[in-house]
């Protein structure tokens, strides 16, 4: 299924980059078929092509929170998953408030005002150690325009959303918490992107408080966010 030898498998398995079970009194490695397919999958791939495509259809059930509560649920799922990986006592609280946060913003700032599909695509494998966010909202632009009307792009709503503190009221606070997820990857090993309309973020550890800031060809409609560790 996955076409790479069993010398690749044991030494993913060492790893933990693609975890086995063991079972019998040989311990011979064994995995769940599920686990194969989501490996192969490409999630950042497959959220973007949802995010972006002309027709709102509601994504992959095991993939959609239609709302904040069924996100929630998932996302505790997150928590506990992450726990029992070893190495990350420091890092695995963070990880998941950053997700909730970007998650969160989602539903905050569409809430009644979904153009098409409501709810997120939220998909995670910890074997790839990384997460998938993505919506088809209104995307950061529109919502920042409604209190800052000079804003130009999809490029500089980016960058105020990332950096500006504009006030603690809604819709304007949309800003403050991925400010949070900035100062958050900056200062742990974590990577992020993050698109919204025709503007892509890339913030890395030790980037120097600088932002990779570009404009893309293609068009999100809403945001996407990967989140790799």
């Amino acid at each position: 299924m996955l076409e790479v030898s069993i010398n690749t498998l044991r030494r993913w398995d060492e790893s933990g980059k693609l975890k086995s079970v063991r079972k019998g009194e040989r311990g011979h490695r064994f995995y769940k078929r599920d686990d194969l397919t989501l490996f192969k999958t490409d999630l950042f791939d497959l959220a973007k092509k949802w995010a972006s495509n002309s027709e709102g259809r509601e994504p992959e059930e095991r993939f959609y929170c239609q709302n904040s509560s069924i996100f929630q649920v998932r996302l505790g799922r997150l928590l506990a998953e992450l726990k029992e990986m070893p190495g990350m006592a420091s890092l695995y609280s963070l990880i998941v408030a950053i997700t909730g946060e970007i998650g969160n913003n989602s539903f905050d700032h569409n809430l009644g005002n979904w153009p098409d599909v409501p709810g997120i695509f939220f998909g995670y494998n910890l074997n790839k150690r990384e997460m998938v966010l993505a919506d088809r909202g209104q995307g950061i632009f529109y919502t920042l325009k409604r209190v800052k009307p000079n804003l130009k792009n999809h490029k500089e709503a980016l960058r105020v959303a990332f950096t500006e503190i504009i006030s603690g009221r809604a819709p304007e606070s949309r800003g403050n918490g991925l400010k949070f997820v900035r100062q958050v990857v900056e200062q742990n090993p974590i990577n992020l992107i993050f698109q919204s309309g025709d503007a892509l973020l890339k913030i890395k550890q030790d980037g120097g408080g600088k932002l990779d800031l570009k404009e893309k060809q293609d068009y999100i409609r809403g945001c996407i966010a990967l989140i790799k560790f």
